[in-house]
């Protein structure tokens, strides 16, 4: 029996490899094997709950205030023991985490082969985003199993060297988690205050958007919604506390706009599927919400997901208050803008990439996506 081990540590990462766990569990010639780290610890939990998953092992890392430094040599430390003691033949890792990096990285030490689930992401700038960038080309260079989400991705690795052997366009785990979430009879207290008005769905978090592009965002945002009051926004915030003092400074006393604690994948995806329009300076969301036909402002000036933009589902705006403010003012104003990036069709997936890696890794072969 093959011993396959996933190991992730955030809610971005569990989102979209939980689904990959659940289906390994299937292969009756696979043994499954989850390490989590704990990058992150409450977010991380939720979404376990959410796909009924018990870790195997749990390194516990998260800790106050704790630093890029600390989540290096606090996985590094720990993970040694857990590769030594179950011999996996192959780590899945996914995107571009520091829990991926370091992983992989162990993984090297040991000679453990290693998977990248959503392989190929490039902005080609090693400090946007930081330090994602980073760690998905470092991962990029260790793995031997590299699953593309897209042709796209695929192409920026065979560029890099890659053997076309071991490159596999698969399409992204996320539409296949989003299967399982996206509920027709949901319900949420934010909904029914959101009534028939619409929904505006807001996620902020980066490092480099800290400071003073944070405050950019959230004042155009605002003068948007106190111009327009058909329109209430949801911001579940970050526990950043950066973050808090900028939303509270900016959005203090809008009435339009309700700030609520972190939410579970599944209020998440349904807040997406919701939604009129979302801004974000996030990855996953780019993928997800064109699913449902939501046009997505990316507050970011780079994307690792230029195939949204190309298709015409995400639209690059930059932390500039000016160009946030009269883009999302115009697709609130222009019907015919709204439709062009409404009825635009998801270049991410299919809902069936976590059965082309369990496929992958069990009969070694597999039906791309999309034809090479």
């Amino acid at each position: 029996m093959k011993k396959i081990m996933l190991v992730f540590g955030t809610r971005p990462e569990a989102i979209k490899i939980c689904p990959l766990v659940n289906e390994l569990k299937t292969r009756r010639s696979i043994k499954t094997i989850v390490c989590v780290t704990g990058q992150h610890r409450q977010m991380l939990d939720q979404v376990l709950t959410t796909f009924n998953i018990v870790p195997d092992f749990d390194l516990k890392i998260m800790k106050d205030k704790q630093t890029l430094f600390d989540i290096t040599t606090g996985i590094l430390e720990k993970i040694k023991a857990v590769l030594e003691k179950v011999e996996p033949e192959v780590v899945l890792v996914h995107g571009d985490t520091s829990t991926a990096f370091v992983t992989a990285l162990a993984c090297f030490y040991l000679k453990i082969p290693v998977g990248h689930v959503e392989a190929g992401l490039r902005t080609h700038n090693i400090f946007s985003p930081y330090p994602e960038e980073f760690n998905r080309q470092a991962v990029g260079i260790i793995s031997q199993y590299n699953f593309a989400p897209t042709p796209l991705a695929a192409e920026h690795l065979l560029k890099e060297g890659k053997n076309s052997k071991n490159v596999y366009i698969t399409g992204n785990t996320v539409i296949d988690a989003m299967r399982y979430t996206v509920k027709e009879n949901y319900r949420h207290p934010e909904l029914d205050w959101v009534g028939d008005d619409k929904l505006i769905f807001i996620t902020a978090h980066r490092r480099e958007n800290l400071g003073e592009p944070m405050h950019h965002m959230f004042r155009a945002i605002r003068r948007v919604l106190d111009e327009h009051p058909e329109c209430k926004a949801v911001y579940p915030i970050h526990m950043n506390p950066i973050v808090r003092e900028a939303a509270e400074l900016e959005f203090g006393d809008c009435q339009q706009i309700h700030i609520i604690e972190s939410i579970e994948v599944i209020d998440c995806h349904n807040f997406e599927a919701r939604a009129f329009l979302c801004l974000t300076d996030s990855g996953g969301i780019q993928e997800e919400c064109p699913s449902y036909g939501v046009p997505v402002l990316v507050m970011r000036d780079t994307t690792e997901r230029p195939e949204g933009v190309d298709a015409g589902t995400l639209r690059l705006v930059g932390t500039d208050e000016e160009v946030i403010y009269s883009t999302f003012t115009e697709l609130l104003e222009n019907e015919k803008a709204y439709a062009a990036m409404s009825n635009a069709c998801n270049p991410y997936g299919d809902g069936h990439a976590c059965k082309r890696i369990a496929d992958i890794l069990e009969f070694g072969s597999y039906e791309p996506w999309i034809k090479q």
